[in-house]
């Protein structure tokens, strides 16, 4: 099965261990930055000296709930009045991480991730783009930003 998230189609995911299926995270996020990694736009956008120390003042939990909450309002709406305005190019780590993964707006959404626009996205797939731009800062922490070749 080729979905994002295979686990809400098997019954047993997570059990294992005892966590609850719509919990399991893990994505396969390597052919995500790869195409990301190709695409001038995108692997442009780089944290900058100022975001790392944010970023190192505040902590990755932090750095993550404001993640989550900016995904929960400005990407998770079905409907978004300024949509494809929402997201600053600066002025947070999150927001850089959001335009370089392809998770600022529905639209740029729906073309890197296959998440259709015109609907909510469900807790799952808000998960899923936090995954994403958690992952995305953490490469950019390590060093290993997807620069295009």
């Amino acid at each position: 099965m080729n979905s994002l998230f295979p686990e809400l189609f098997d019954e047993t995911a997570g059990t294992e261990s005892g966590t609850p299926p719509e919990l399991h995270t893990g994505h396969d996020l390597s052919d995500l930055f790869e195409r990301l990694s190709q695409s001038d736009f995108r692997s442009r956008f780089m944290l900058k000296s100022a975001d790392k120390e944010y970023i190192s003042r505040k902590g990755m939990d932090t750095i993550r709930r404001h993640a989550e909450d900016f995904v929960r309002k400005r990407l998770a709406p079905a409907f978004i009045p300024n949509d494809g305005k929402q997201t600053p190019m600066r002025g947070h780590p999150v927001f850089i991480a959001q335009h370089a993964t392809g998770c600022c707006c529905r639209g740029c959404f729906a073309k890197w991730h296959h998440i259709p626009a015109g609907r909510e996205l469900t807790p799952d797939e808000q998960r899923y783009a936090v995954e994403v731009l958690m992952e995305w800062i953490r490469r950019q922490l390590d060093g290993k930003a997807g620069r295009r070749k």
